[in-house]
Formats: structure tokens, C-alpha cells, sequence
């Protein structure tokens, strides 16, 4: 179940219907997606996709997303720090992000520049999609693990465009509970 959070009113929203109304306000796009046939841990990246066909189809439909991926990032992950120092700072892409979770937690934190800073903690079942140019970062939470459906517009398009602003400095980069 996602949490979406504002620090700087000291609130939480824990309805999903109540934090899709919120984020659609500031251009998120937020869902909540059950797998059509079950799926274990072990479940290889092109079962992971065929589960969930349908869904993957319909959006692909809706953004112009061409080609879809699994990623599973875990405490063992190689050169985890490295990868995890290109998301955490804030930036843009060219295109979407989007990001299905299937296990694990993730924390994005979004700037929308009109209002104040957010934050999504995404877990299995939540679809969250950044739109193009949308100021953000991602952490991890503190298990250090999720395992995700990514769709790309254009795979040379998801190249981070930092900030440099620091932003992601004032927000807990760690999700806990």
C-alpha cells in the first residue's frame, strides 16, 4: 500500500483513491494493479510481464510507452551505492519514468515546483508514472530491496538531468516504517 507524504504540512494520505486525487493534481499519475495469475518470488522477468500483459498493453496505449523491463535491486546488488547515487539526486528525464512495483519499497520524492515537495512510498501493487521534465529522486527503503516493471518511451531517453539544487538534502532518504 503507498504512502504518499507532504512534509511540510506534517501529513500522510493512506487511501489510495485519496492519493491518487492528489498526485493527479500535481501531474502524477498513481494505480493500483493486481496480477492476473500468481507469481512467486522465483518468477523469471518474462513471467513477471506476461502476468500482468494486459495492463502493460493498455498503457503502452496510453503514453507510447515501446518496450517494457523487470529490474530487481536487492542489499547484494553489484556496485549498489553507484547506481543508487544516480537516482538520488533530483532530476529529470526526457521522457516518463514509469514504475510498477512487484516487491520490495521504494521512496520518489517529487517536486512539482507549483506546490511542495512530496513524497510516494510505492510497495508491490502500486504504478507510479513521473511524466517527462518532472523534478524528483528515488531511495530505497531501509529492507534495500525492490523488484520493478519499467516501461520506456525510448530507451535513450531516460537519461537523469540533475538539478544540482542539493533539494534532496532537507528530505529523510530512507523510508522506515
Amino acid at each position: 500500500m503507498a504512502v504518499l507524504t507532504i512534509p511540510s504540512e506534517q501529513r500522510q494520505i493512506l487511501e489510495p483513491e485519496e492519493i491518487q486525487a492528489y498526485l493527479r493534481k500535481i501531474n502524477i499519475g498513481f494505480e493500483q494493479w493486481q496480477a492476473n495469475q500468481p507469481l512467486t518470488a522465483e518468477a523469471t522477468a518474462e513471467q513477471v510481464l506476461a502476468a500482468y500483459e494486459p495492463e502493460i498493453a493498455q498503457l503502452n496505449a496510453r503514453g507510447g510507452y515501446v518496450t517494457a523491463d523487470v529490474i530487481d535491486i536487492h542489499a547484494d546488488t553489484p556496485n549498489l551505492e553507484v547506481m543508487l547515487a544516480k537516482f538520488n539526486r533530483e532530476h529529470y528525464h526526457n521522457e516518463d519514468e514509469v514504475r510498477f512495483t512487484i516487491a520490495g519499497r521504494g521512496l520518489f520524492h517529487i517536486n512539482p515546483q507549483t506546490s511542495a515537495v512530496v513524497s510516494v512510498t510505492v510497495e508491490a501493487g502500486d504504478l507510479l508514472v513521473v511524466p517527462k521534465g518532472t523534478w524528483h529522486w528515488f531511495n530505497l527503503c531501509s529492507e534495500r530491496r525492490i523488484r520493478a516493471i519499467r516501461l520506456f518511451q525510448d530507451m535513450s531517453g531516460w537519461l537523469p538531468h540533475y538539478s544540482d539544487s542539493k533539494i534532496e538534502e532537507n528530505f529523510q532518504p530512507l523510508c522506515f516504517a
